[in-house]
C-alpha cells in the first residue's frame, strides 16, 4: 500500500514504496520502461509526423480586406493623381488576397458612412484578418489630429476643420480595439492644402502619429512637410508601394523602408515617405519562391555611418528615418553637401516631437514651453488657440515651469526651415543639395511606362489601370483565403485582356470579361480588376431612378467616346434607341447571358434635345412646364395637359371665341393663335411616329373678305384629308376679337363716322392675322429645320454604332473560319409608271406638274 509525500512546493503525491532490490535488477528499475510507456512514445511520434506531413494549407487561414479611397476632385484645387493612385493600389491588393473595396470622390456623408462600413466589417471578420486602409486625397493637421478632407467640403476658418473633415485617429483607434492579426493605415495625403482660411493659419502636412500594437501607420511625406505636386498619370508614393509589394518577401517594416528610398530617389529628395511599424505578427503580401532570385537593394550596415562614406550614410540614415540616425550623419559629415538637407529633416523632425510632446500634455506649461522653442513655428497658432480655449494668457507667467522634452532645443541654424506652416523640401529657399540619385535597383519598365486608366464610366468608380503580372517566381501566401473576387488573386501571371467592360456583371462582381480570340490566351478580364464599391455607395446605386441620393450611371458599355458622335452624360457616346426605325439590332455579345442594356435616344423620357446653335427662336421650356421647341414635353406632363391641366384665366373685359370652351386669354399678350395653335405657337410639338415620313406644316392662306364684313372662325378647324391623321397638324386660326368700344349714350342716333370705325377695325383684325399667318408660317420652317437637323444627327449615331458593332464583331471573326460568300441576290425591279401617267413636263417638279413627295 502506498503512502503520500509532500515535497516542498509540490501537491501531495501517492507513490509505491521504492523497491529494495533495485539496485540489484538494474533491467527491471528504471532501465527498461513499462510497455505503456513504449506504446505512448510510439503514439507520440506518429502524431508528430502527420502533423508534419500536412500541407501549408493547413495553417489558420487568413483573411485579407482593403479599404481605398481616392479624393481627388477638390473646388479649390483637384488633385490629379488622388483617383489614379487609388485604382492602382486597389489593383494591387486584388492581387495579393485582398477583398477590396474602393470608390473616388466621396463627400462627407458618403466617406463617414464608408469608413463605418469599413470598420464593422473588420469587426465581423475575426482574428486572422489583416485590414488595409489607404487615403489618397488632402489631409489636413489640428490640435496634432490628422484629417481626411471630403470633396465637398467647405473649409474657411480652423473651426470648420474638427466639422467638416473626418479624423483619423477615430478609425485608427477602432481598428486598434479590434482583434485583428495585423492593421495598415496608409495616408498618401501630405500635400499642399486646396483651401484658402481666413485668419489663422493651420500648420500644413500631417502630424506625427503613433502606431498601437500590431499596427503599421505611413504617409508619403515626414511630419510637418508636403510632398510636391504630382505631373504623371500616378504619384510617386503609390508607384513605389505597388512596387514593393510586387517584389515580394519583405515584411512591413523592411517594404515601407525600400518605398522611402524609391520615393526621395524618384523626387531627388523633394518628398521623404514616413512610417512607424508595431507589427510583430509575420506578414507579407506576397511570397517569393524556392530558387528566385535574391532580392537585390539596399542593406542596412552594420558599421558606424562615420565609417562607410558619406554616400552610404545617407541612404542609411534615411531608412532608419529616425532623429538619432540623422543627428549621427551630420556629426559625422559636418561638411558634406549632403548635411544641409540632413539639418533640414532633422529641424521638422525636431519641431515635429516637440508639438506632439505638448499637444499630449495638453496643460498652458505645455504650450508656453512650445512657444518658448518655435515662437513663429508652424504649430505657434495651435498653441495659441488651445491656450484660449484653456481661459489662459497668450503670455506665461514669469515663474512658470516649462515642461521637460526629450529633444534638445533647437539650434539657431535649424529656426529657418520651421519658420513657415510646412517644410517644402524643393523650395529654392533653401537650396538644398540633391540626394545621390540610385539607391535601389532600377524600376520595372512596365512601371515606369504605365498608361494612365480609361475614365470609369459610373461616379465614384475607381480607375482601372491595365494590370501588370508580377515576376513568375512571385506567389500568393497558401493561408490566404482568395476573395469575392478572386480574378488577379488566381492569374497573378497573367495580362487583362483589354476591351470595354461588359455590363454582365455589377461592378466589382466576379464575372469575367470574355476573352477574343486565342491569341490572348489564359489572360483574364477587365472585369476581374474591378474594384467593388463600399456598401454604402452600392445601396445608392441599388436605389430607383430619381431617389435622393442616387448615384448617376450609365446604362450601357462604355468603349469611349467615338470620334463624330454626340457625347452623352458621362463622357460616354450618346446611347441609341432599339426602337427606332432602320437601327441596327445590337451585336450578340461573346459572352452568352450577357446582353447589351437598351440605349436611349436623346429626348426620350422626356429629356430635353440638344439646342440648334446659332437658331432663333428655340428657347428654353417655359416657366409653366411645358417643353420648348425642339422638346419633347414627358408623359405625364402630356397628360396632365390633356385631362386635367387647369383652364387657363380670361382676363377681365375679354371674350372667348367661338368653340373654345376653355376660355384661353385673348389679345396680343395671348400670342393671337388659340387651342392646339397656340400649342404650336410656343414651341410645343407633338409626338412623332417614327413609322412614317415627318411633313412640315402647311399654313392656311387667309382668305379675302368684303369690306365691312367680319371674320368668322369655325368652332374646329378640321385637318385635310390626304394626311394621315396622327400627322395632321391643326391648322392655325385667328381669334376674332371685337375691340372696345366706347359706351354710346341712350338715345343718341348713329353718327355718319361708324362705318368707318368699323373698317378700320376689321382693317387691325386682318394686319394681326396676317402678322400671326407670318409668324406661324416662320415657325414651322424652323420646326422643319430642326427636324431634320435631328434627323441628320439620329443617322450620324446609328452610322457611328454601326461601326463600332462591325469593329466588336471583326474580332471573335479573326480565329473564327472565314464564312462562304454567299450568292448575290436578286435586286428587285422597281415598277414600271402607269401607261395613263402625265407625260413628259408635267411630272414630280415640272412646272404644272404635282409637288414632290
Amino acid at each position: 500500500m502506498g503512502r503520500a509525500f509532500v515535497l516542498p512546493g509540490k501537491r501531495a503525491t501517492t507513490c509505491d514504496p521504492p523497491r529494495k532490490d533495485a539496485a540489484r535488477h538494474p533491467r527491471e528499475g528504471n532501465a527498461m520502461p513499462p510497455l505503456r510507456h513504449l506504446v505512448l512514445a510510439i503514439a507520440l511520434a506518429t502524431l508528430a509526423s502527420l502533423v508534419a506531413a500536412l500541407p501549408a494549407g493547413a495553417a489558420p487561414a487568413e483573411r485579407r480586406i482593403a479599404l481605398v479611397i481616392g479624393n481627388g476632385a477638390y473646388p479649390g484645387g483637384a488633385l490629379a493623381t488622388a483617383a489614379n493612385d487609388a485604382g492602382l493600389v486597389a489593383q494591387t491588393l486584388q492581387a495579393a488576397g485582398f477583398d477590396v473595396v474602393g470608390a473616388r470622390d466621396l463627400d462627407e456623408e458618403s466617406l463617414r458612412r464608408t469608413l463605418r462600413d469599413f470598420t464593422d466589417k473588420a469587426a465581423a471578420s475575426g482574428p486572422d484578418t489583416v485590414a488595409f486602409l489607404y487615403l489618397s486625397g488632402s489631409g489636413l493637421q489640428l490640435a496634432n489630429e490628422a484629417y481626411f478632407a471630403p470633396v465637398d467640403a467647405r473649409i474657411e476658418t480652423a473651426s470648420d476643420v474638427p466639422v467638416r473633415a473626418l479624423r483619423i485617429s477615430d478609425y485608427v483607434s477602432r481598428l486598434a480595439a479590434l482583434p485583428l492579426r495585423a492593421r495598415f493605415v496608409v495616408l498618401d495625403a501630405a500635400r499642399a492644402s486646396p483651401f484658402h482660411l481666413k485668419g489663422d493659419p493651420l500648420a500644413g502636412g500631417l502630424p506625427l502619429m503613433e502606431a498601437g500594437p500590431g499596427s503599421l501607420i505611413a504617409t508619403n511625406a515626414a511630419p510637418g512637410t508636403v510632398g510636391p505636386a504630382e505631373t504623371g498619370p500616378y504619384g510617386a508614393y503609390a508607384l513605389a508601394l505597388v512596387e514593393m509589394i510586387r517584389e515580394g518577401g519583405l515584411a512591413p517594416a523592411a517594404l515601407f523602408e525600400r518605398v522611402r528610398l524609391r520615393v526621395a530617389e524618384t523626387t531627388r529628395g523633394a518628398e521623404v515617405p514616413w512610417s512607424a511599424s508595431r507589427i510583430e505578427a509575420p506578414f507579407v503580401f506576397l511570397e517569393r519562391e524556392a530558387g528566385a532570385p535574391s532580392l537585390a537593394g539596399f542593406e542596412p550596415p552594420r558599421k558606424p555611418l562615420g565609417e562607410i562614406g558619406a554616400r552610404e550614410a545617407y541612404a542609411a540614415c534615411l531608412a532608419r528615418d529616425t532623429l538619432p540616425a540623422y543627428e549621427e550623419f551630420a556629426a559625422a559629415y559636418p561638411r558634406d553637401p549632403l548635411a544641409k538637407r540632413v539639418r533640414a529633416i532633422i529641424a521638422a523632425r525636431r519641431e515635429a516631437l516637440t508639438w506632439r510632446t505638448s499637444a499630449m500634455a495638453d496643460t498652458p506649461e505645455a504650450y508656453w514651453s512650445y512657444l518658448g522653442r518655435y515662437p513663429r513655428g508652424p504649430h505657434a497658432w495651435d498653441a495659441r488657440r488651445r491656450l484660449s480655449a484653456l481661459a489662459a494668457a497668450l503670455a506665461p507667467p514669469p515663474d512658470y515651469r516649462a515642461l521637460a522634452y526629450d529633444v534638445p532645443p533647437p539650434p539657431p541654424d535649424e529656426i529657418v526651415y520651421v519658420e513657415r506652416p510646412a517644410l517644402v523640401l524643393d523650395d529654392p529657399v533653401y537650396a538644398l543639395p540633391p540626394p545621390p540619385v540610385v539607391f535601389l535597383p532600377p524600376r520595372p519598365v512596365v512601371l515606369v511606362d504605365l498608361a494612365p486608366p480609361p475614365p470609369p464610366p459610373v461616379a465614384y468608380l475607381l480607375p482601372v489601370p491595365a494590370y501588370v503580372p508580377v515576376p513568375a517566381y512571385v506567389v500568393a501566401p497558401p493561408a490566404v483565403v482568395a476573395p469575392p473576387n478572386p480574378g488577379l488573386f488566381h492569374n497573378l501571371h497573367a495580362p487583362v485582356a483589354a476591351g470595354p467592360e461588359f455590363h454582365g456583371a455589377p461592378p466589382g462582381g466576379t464575372g469575367l470579361a470574355p476573352v477574343a480570340g486565342a491569341a490572348v490566351g489564359a489572360a483574364i478580364g477587365a472585369a476581374a480588376a474591378r474594384v467593388a464599391l463600399p456598401p454604402a455607395l452600392a445601396r445608392k446605386m441599388d436605389a430607383p431612378p430619381g431617389a435622393p441620393g442616387q448615384i448617376p450611371r450609365r446604362d450601357g458599355p462604355s468603349p469611349g467616346p467615338i470620334p463624330g458622335t454626340p457625347a452623352g452624360p458621362l463622357g460616354g457616346p450618346a446611347a441609341l434607341r432599339p426602337s427606332l426605325p432602320g437601327q441596327i439590332a445590337p451585336a450578340a455579345g461573346p459572352r452568352p447571358g450577357a446582353p447589351n442594356p437598351a440605349q436611349a435616344l436623346p429626348g426620350a423620357g422626356g429629356t430635353p434635345l440638344p439646342a440648334v446653335a446659332g437658331r432663333p427662336g428655340l428657347p428654353n421650356a417655359p416657366a409653366d412646364g411645358r417643353a420648348g421647341l425642339n422638346q419633347i414635353p414627358p408623359a405625364a406632363g402630356r397628360a396632365g395637359a390633356q385631362a386635367g391641366a387647369p383652364p387657363p384665366v380670361n382676363h377681365p373685359g375679354t371674350t372667348p371665341p367661338p368653340g373654345n370652351a376653355a376660355g384661353a386669354p385673348q389679345g396680343p399678350a395671348a400670342g393671337v393663335l388659340q387651342g392646339p395653335a397656340a400649342g404650336l405657337a410656343q414651341g410645343v410639338r407633338p409626338p412623332l411616329t417614327p413609322l412614317r415620313p415627318v411633313q412640315p406644316l402647311r399654313s392656311a392662306q387667309p382668305q379675302r373678305m368684303p369690306p365691312g364684313a367680319r371674320p368668322t372662325v369655325p368652332p374646329q378647324a378640321g385637318p385635310p384629308p390626304s394626311m394621315p391623321p396622327r400627322l395632321a397638324q391643326p391648322q392655325p386660326r385667328m381669334a376674332p376679337q371685337r375691340m372696345a368700344q366706347p359706351p354710346r349714350p341712350a338715345g343718341r342716333a348713329p353718327q355718319a363716322d361708324d362705318a368707318l370705325r368699323r373698317m378700320r377695325m376689321d382693317q387691325a383684325i386682318r394686319q394681326q392675322a396676317q402678322q400671326a399667318q407670318a409668324q406661324a408660317q416662320a415657325q414651322a420652317r424652323q420646326r422643319g429645320e430642326a427636324q431634320q437637323m435631328m434627323q441628320r444627327q439620329q443617322q450620324q449615331m446609328q452610322d457611328a454604332m454601326r461601326r463600332q458593332q462591325a469593329q466588336a464583331m471583326r474580332q471573335p471573326q479573326m480565329a473564327a473560319p472565314r464564312p462562304q460568300p454567299m450568292a448575290p441576290r436578286p435586286m428587285p425591279q422597281m415598277p414600271r409608271p402607269a401607261p395613263h401617267g402625265p407625260g413628259p413636263g408635267h411630272g414630280c417638279g415640272h412646272p404644272g406638274g404635282p409637288p414632290c413627295r
